[in-house]
């Protein structure tokens, strides 16, 4: 079996498709998963905490 060029920039594309997907799903599922949600609230407030100044 000959690969050319054209079939493996073909199967890159697709598979970089399918894995892009596959991150963005799995980036989702992460950030809205019900057990992170204490872990982002006090990541919220702790930016919060600081005084609103740049460094001296």
């Amino acid at each position: 079996m000959d690969i050319d060029h054209e079939t493996l920039v073909a199967l890159a594309k697709s598979w970089g498709l399918f894995y892009l997907i596959a991150l963005s799903i799995g980036v989702l599922v992460y950030t809205f998963w019900p057990g992170n949600r204490k872990r982002f609230a006090r990541a919220k407030l702790i930016v919060l905490d600081k005084e609103d100044r740049p460094w001296r």
